[in-house]
């Protein structure tokens, strides 16, 4: 599995839960989200274009910030 990085415009513990929300209707995604930086970091075997697609299905702004190395 790839582990990319997302930044996703979240002010609220609603936004993070609308991430939450379409990442699980996407299925088969492990993330963590990072509410006071903004990222959310995927877990999954998804092309970088769908996860982006899914962040936006949120009416969030959001960018694709890399890769992360897995620990």
């Amino acid at each position: 599995f790839q582990k990319h990085e997302f930044f996703v415009d979240m002010t609220c513990e609603g936004c993070s839960n609308a991430v939450t929300r379409v990442l699980h209707r996407l299925g088969g995604v492990q993330f963590d989200i990072d509410l006071p930086n903004k990222k959310v970091c995927i877990d999954s075997e998804y092309n970088v274009d769908t996860l982006l697609e899914t962040l936006k299905k949120t009416g969030k702004n959001a960018s694709y910030l890399g890769e992360k190395s897995a620990q």
